[in-house]
């Protein structure tokens, strides 16, 4: 007889096995909004000299980090919970917050970990389209129901780079009952200019429980490959997730990079510039292919293309890698994280080779 399994989990496409790379030239990475300056100096000096030390286990509380997070944010450290990337915080919080049957409100055509981490608990994601490839805030306080427990909002949004500002989300916030938990997404918030974006942090330290906002260290700061992530909420809130977090969850390279980064204010400095020339110098260039870029303030950019597998496709076998966006609920879409300098001339060569042959 074999082991049982929950239908709404094996229901779910399988991850991908595991694959060893090609033989070849290592291909351009631009799908993963990976940070192309690599990470803080000030990180890599501080890994490198805790090297010695990966036989001990990390603290599992996290306590300085969480400290000096909180003080830059005018927080208490009990005010953050630190992840394993932003990715098992979106975990955890279904985890802690969804049962079989509940359901969770988020945009189709954003950020594709929400529905899984909602499907795998074995509730109903509710997923209402973009407008104008922005949340419908609006749509989404409609889809609110007695059984919803969670909303996700991804601001800004991941794939689309757009944003929601303070008047729309002070509204929407007014409409979502104290029962239900909302989730703002914050990973690329150091890439936003816009003078309007929502401040949520005075909510959090007023005591607002049922909010919860997520950052990572992945982008700007350039660990992706440590996975860090972190939220604030009010220390209730943030009390009762840690029962969720597995011990030693977060390892201790990842936090000791994380406090050197977050002191490197030159490399912040220069990878939001590269972020921003990056942006203006693709989408100039897609565009005058006869290509809809849509202006976001992320470190990718979305465009519109024919057929998105296709051209990702042909992309990938002329050494450049980007996201096709069908997966993700917007066809004919893909997204393409910013490169060097050089990597950069390279995409809008392999694109226009693409879109000359389609």
């Amino acid at each position: 007889m074999p082991i049982h399994k929950k239908p709404f989990l094996a229901a779910l496409p399988p991850a991908p096995p595991p694959r060893l790379a090609a033989d070849g030239p290592p291909p351009i990475r631009m799908a993963a909004n990976e940070n192309p300056l690599g990470p803080s100096p000030r990180a890599v000096a501080a890994v490198q000299a805790a090297i010695n030390e990966i036989h001990r286990y990390p603290d599992a509380g996290g306590a300085a980090l969480r400290y000096a997070l909180a003080t830059r944010n005018d927080l208490s450290p009990e005010h953050v919970m630190l992840g394993n990337g932003s990715d098992e915080l979106i975990m955890l919080i279904c985890h802690a917050m969804l049962s079989e049957g509940d359901e969770a409100v988020l945009a189709q055509g954003s950020f594709v970990s929400y529905a899984r981490r909602i499907q795998t608990q074995g509730a109903i994601a509710r997923q209402i389209p973009l407008r104008e490839m922005t949340h419908d805030l609006p749509a989404m306080a409609a889809a609110i129901t007695p059984r919803t427990r969670l909303i996700f909002v991804c601001n800004p949004n991941n794939p689309t780079g757009t944003t929601v500002g303070a008047a729309e989300m002070a509204a929407f916030l007014a409409q979502v009952p104290d029962d239900v938990l909302v989730v703002v997404d914050e990973a690329y918030i150091e890439f936003v200019t816009r003078p309007d974006f929502p401040d949520l942090l005075p909510l959090i330290r007023n005591g607002r429980d049922n909010l919860l906002l997520l950052r990572t260290f992945a982008k700007i700061h350039g660990l992706a490959g440590l996975r860090l992530g972190y939220a604030f909420g009010t220390p209730d809130l943030i009390a009762y997730l840690e029962r969720a977090r597995p011990v030693f969850n977060v390892n201790a390279l990842a936090q000791i990079a994380g406090l050197a980064a977050l002191d490197d204010t030159n490399h912040l400095t220069r990878s939001l510039a590269h972020a921003n020339a990056s942006r203006t110098r693709l989408t100039n260039a897609l565009r005058a292919l006869g290509l809809t870029v849509i202006p976001g303030e992320t470190n990718f950019i979305a465009v519109a293309v024919h057929d998105d597998q296709a051209i990702a496709a042909t992309l990938a076998r002329r050494g450049v890698l980007v996201t096709p966006l069908t997966g993700w609920g917007l066809p004919g879409w893909i997204r393409i994280s910013f490169g060097t300098e050089e990597e950069n001339d390279a995409c809008i060569a392999a694109l226009q080779a693409a879109v000359s042959d389609s």
